[in-house]
């Protein structure tokens, strides 16, 4: 499943520079056009560690209108959240139609990881899984847009980054021992991540693997998704608009072709 996000794909800078001042405009011209319109975007945010979840994430609060714009990254719940049921937590971080919400650490983390250290079996596991895929089943029947991105490094690949980021002397704080830790269960982490994905990917709540090697060309694979998603949506909310006016004004339909 993987395989085509370890071809250490990359973007010089030049074509970079481009495509991120097109980008720019583009999302912000529809971040516009998106807050008049009657449903949310959700972007989730999971992958492998040092392969720029939370980078992107920043740089996605660079280039878009914060005003819009709802960031949350989800830790161990609060005295309060476990008093709740267990999605109470994600329900009231939801955004608000013609707004986008950009998720870290999100529902996935604790199956995941409860997973990987083998807290649960198999079956648990995909019980869990199935109660994601529903509770994204509700949130797009009600009309969310919802994205979820992958960000992935193969094991040396993330061997690499981590490397990289502790030599940095502004970014070594970034690297903790649990990453390493994760990185040794590397192949633990591979079929937990292959099974959620098949699991839980649906046409309504799909799964986008991204190659975290280059920084240039993940955030710009992830910003050309998400323009191309909203911008689908928001024509096809259109389309239906002036269905709808048709039928409502007694125009009918007319549905002959040529």
């Amino acid at each position: 499943m993987f395989r085509t996000a370890e071809l250490d794909h990359s973007l010089d800078k030049t074509e970079y520079l481009r495509r991120e001042a097109e980008l720019r405009q583009e999302l912000l011209t529809l971040q516009g056009e998106l807050r008049e319109a009657d449903f949310p975007v959700l972007l989730v945010f999971a992958g492998v560690d040092g392969a720029g979840k939370g980078e992107t994430v920043n740089q996605l609060n660079e280039w878009l209108d914060t005003r819009l714009l709802l960031t949350r990254a989800f830790d161990q719940p609060s005295d309060e959240e476990r008093e709740r049921p267990l999605y109470w937590r994600y329900w009231r971080e939801l955004p608000a139609r013609g707004r986008i919400g950009m998720y870290l650490g999100s529902w996935y983390s604790a199956p995941l990881l409860d997973r990987v250290y083998e807290r649960i079996g198999v079956e648990t596991f995909d019980e869990r899984l199935d109660r994601i895929r529903n509770f994204e089943e509700a949130l797009a029947h009600d009309g969310a847009l919802i994205l979820k991105f992958w960000m992935h490094l193969s094991a040396p690949a993330q061997e690499k980054r981590l490397k990289k980021l502790e030599r940095d002397p502004l970014l070594k704080w970034r690297v903790t021992a649990r990453d390493w830790e994760h990185w040794r269960l590397y192949p633990r982490f591979i079929a937990a991540a292959e099974r959620a994905l098949m699991r839980t990917g649906t046409g309504d709540a799909p799964w986008k693997i991204v190659e975290g090697f280059d920084e240039r060309y993940r955030i710009v694979t992830v910003a050309t998704i998400l323009r191309d998603a909203i911008r689908r949506r928001l024509a096809e909310r259109r389309l239906l608009h002036e269905v709808v006016q048709q039928v409502s004004d007694g125009g009918g339909l007319d549905l002959r072709l040529g």
